[in-house]
């Protein structure tokens, strides 16, 4: 789609982006939505395509990704061997619901950053407790937990002139044992719930991300595999504005779905089989 309200385009930034933000300004990396739509409000695109930040940085500390690394790039990434979680980086990719040419082009931070309910990458990092490296228009940069990051849909904590740079993948994480659940109405539909479990080697400990059926990421954090009653009261527990309705479920049906599924996963993870 044009975007006839821009008038400038800033290819590359000079220095360091976000350096002359104002309003009106909006960053560029894969596009994908950014193009889809009327986007009234926006006057300048800051692209950020050819800025040359590494894109998959693996080494004993864990997986830094890039934030303008693709969605392609990441799925086809090789984890290192002892990376059992790391498999999630695969699967994660796989529940974008996008055309080859979108994988190509769209984001790993604008996956992130969109901040909608059924954004794979928001489940992936949330999941595996990664951190995000945020530069803000002043200099100056923070740390935001990936769980903390996504307040609600397409809502979440960046301030006016901030830029993701990158996301860490802590290595306890992609040591993980893990399993998921993922429905979607069709085949390669967008999800209704996407939910993701992972247990740290030689424990029965149990760390559960509720993503896509809810407006914001939901964890639930257990020292030991829980009973039934207290895994179904956890989910209870959860406030109804947070369960998210849209074509593809309604709140019930989506806390119904992740219930059934944690019950699942619960004796998976568990060894109760």
């Amino acid at each position: 789609m044009d975007l006839n309200t821009v008038v400038d385009v800033l290819r590359p930034p000079s220095g360091r982006p976000g350096a002359d933000w104002h309003t009106g300004d909006a960053w560029l990396a894969g596009g994908t939505w950014l193009f889809s739509e009327p986007q009234p409000n926006v006057h300048r695109l800051v692209d950020l395509t050819e800025l040359g930040w590494p894109h998959l940085v693996a080494d004993s500390e864990g997986l830094e990704i890039g934030a303008t690394c693709t969605i392609r790039e990441l799925h086809e990434f090789a984890p290192p061997d002892g990376w059992p979680a790391g498999s999630l980086l695969r699967s994660s990719c796989e529940a974008l619901l996008a055309s080859f040419k979108i994988w190509n082009a769209a984001t790993v931070g604008g996956n992130i950053c969109m901040s909608l309910p059924a954004g794979p990458m928001i489940t992936l990092t949330v999941a595996l407790e990664a951190t995000y490296r945020v530069w803000a228009a002043d200099g100056t940069e923070r740390t935001i937990a990936a769980k903390d990051f996504v307040l609600g849909n397409h809502r979440n904590a960046l301030w006016p002139g901030e830029i993701l740079r990158s996301v860490h993948i802590p290595g306890d994480a992609l040591r993980k044992r893990h399993t998921h659940r993922r429905f979607t109405l069709t085949k390669l539909g967008r999800s209704t719930i996407f939910m993701v479990a992972t247990q740290t080697p030689g424990t029965r400990d149990l760390l559960l991300t509720i993503t896509a059926g809810t407006t914001h990421p939901v964890v639930l954090r257990f020292d030991t595999v829980p009973d039934a009653d207290t895994l179904q009261g956890h989910i209870d527990a959860i406030h109804a504005d947070v369960w998210f309705a849209d074509p593809n479920g309604t709140p019930g049906h989506r806390k119904h779905l992740a219930k059934h599924y944690a019950e699942e996963i619960r004796v998976e993870l568990g060894g109760l089989r």
